[in-house]
């Protein structure tokens, strides 16, 4: 039994035949897990930033005493720049390549 049989598929893609910009975030947290680090970030750029993203929502709610409001906010926006350009570059350059 593999953890790839337990990942959730994209509706997006099953339905409309595209990826959309979360695609490759489940396989990549495996491979970060795994220690695959550069193959983590080729299939998904934000994979770094995501995962400081939930670490910091996790922190929030163990450590009730500081307020991380700010900076759940930064890290979300951050992530979603990252997210965008990451699915544009490719989609634009990469795909265009091949």
């Amino acid at each position: 039994m593999r953890i790839e049989d337990f990942m959730l598929p994209c509706p997006i893609k099953k339905y409309f035949g595209i990826e959309c910009f979360g695609c490759g975030t489940q396989r990549a947290v495996v491979m970060v897990f795994e220690g695959r680090f550069t193959e983590a970030f080729h299939m998904f750029p934000a994979v770094y930033t995501v995962m400081l993203f939930f670490a910091t929502v996790v922190l929030n709610f163990v450590d009730r005493k500081r307020n991380y409001s700010n900076i759940l906010v930064f890290l979300a926006i951050f992530n979603a720049i990252v997210m965008v350009i990451s699915y544009f570059y490719k989609h634009l350059f990469i795909h265009t390549l091949n």
